[in-house]
């Protein structure tokens, strides 16, 4: 098996064994502490631009299965783990993770010790790095790095958005539109369950999306700095102008859209929720929930706009969700669609549809 080379911007450097695609990468370092959902994070357009370290120590042993895909690319940059499966279980009659990226041209690295690793991230915080091939590019790598624009702060949603609009026929009385912002195939799914649905790129006018005659508006999920001077331009204008024309509603990213457009304000976490496991407090229950963000709502900053925040993070308070006062719109920061995780807040898909059912 070939050495590479895990560095990061601080000078810190890791040896380790190369899978999947050799070359070298450069991106932010995260890390996502499900125990499994390998595939479902590597094919999430939110992972755009990412290094993904896997906080579980084996990662592949259930193989890989076009089943499991969230969208038909690999969106992280390159994936760190402790250690991958060179023979999966047969069981869902998968291929390897090693061939999966290979074929995706994603740069792999195992043997990393996963759990020093995550302990500085947390410490330090999301930092840039890379995963290199020759031990005489480090010092060259390191100062890249240091000069290295963070990817998160470009327009990746321009990436990975739709390109036309898109309607799907499900046979059911409601249509919706769902604005892509990179869009998880897990929520086309449900919202497919109960509407008819039409796909807008992210920048679609808000005209456009009000002619084509939908009740309704969701804004899916999506990669990088809501406050993306493009992003603010197109999405967050167009949710502006339509929060008084219809029910709108949005996961992740685009709750963060959401807030943005009614005059609130984000910021990046120090190292982001990304997992099947974060805790939320909801209507006084406890749910546990997928998430998958490295920014949040600013709760300070809703005081003017008319949105409140009605789920809270448990472990670190963060906003997990804000609904408007007076307007038929809310929205939810982790993922009710789950895949992976669990789908304990899926009936949030049916409060969509009540809201868009009051409003016709």
């Amino acid at each position: 098996m070939a050495q590479s080379f895990l560095v990061l911007e601080d000078g810190f450097v890791a040896e380790g064994e190369s899978f999947g695609y050799d070359g070298d990468v450069f991106g932010e370092v995260v890390f996502s502490t499900g125990m499994d959902g390998y595939q479902e994070s590597l094919t999430d357009p939110s992972f755009r631009g990412q290094l993904l370290v896997m906080t579980y120590p084996i990662v592949g042993n259930y193989g890989i299965h076009e089943n499991f895909n969230q969208s038909r690319d690999v969106h992280v940059r390159g994936l760190v783990v402790r250690e991958y499966c060179k023979e999966p279980s047969s069981m869902y009659g998968g291929r390897s993770i090693d061939s999966f990226l290979k074929e995706h041209k994603i740069p792999g690295i195992s043997g990393i010790d996963t759990r020093e690793l995550v302990i500085k991230i947390r410490q330090t915080g999301t930092c840039r790095g890379a995963i290199v091939y020759d031990e005489a590019d480090i010092e060259a790598t390191i100062k890249k790095l240091k000069k290295m624009t963070p990817p998160s702060e470009g327009n990746l949603v321009a990436e990975v958005s739709t390109k036309k609009i898109t309607k799907i026929n499900n046979g059911k009385k409601l249509l919706v539109g769902m604005i892509d912002c990179g869009a998880k195939e897990g929520i086309i799914r449900d919202l497919s369950k109960r509407f008819d649905l039409m796909i807008f790129p992210y920048d679609t006018p808000a005209q456009a999306i009000a002619d084509s005659k939908v009740k309704g508006v969701m804004i899916s999920n999506g990669p990088g700095d809501p406050s993306q001077k493009d992003v603010v331009k197109t999405v967050v204008k167009t949710v502006k102008d339509l929060s008084t024309q219809m029910p709108i509603t949005g996961i992740c990213y685009g709750s963060q859209i959401v807030a943005l457009a009614m005059g609130a304000k984000t910021y990046k976490m120090k190292f982001g929720h990304r997992g099947c496991n974060q805790p939320v407090r909801y209507n006084g229950r406890i749910y546990v929930t997928s998430q998958n963000h490295g920014y949040a709502v600013d709760e300070n900053s809703l005081s003017k706009t008319g949105l409140m925040a009605d789920q809270i993070n448990v472990n670190d308070g963060t906003v997990e969700g804000v609904r408007h006062k007076d307007l038929p719109i809310f929205t939810v920061q982790y993922h009710p669609e789950a895949t992976p995780g669990p789908t304990d807040t899926a009936f949030l898909f049916d409060d969509f549809k009540k809201i868009v059912e009051a409003s016709r």
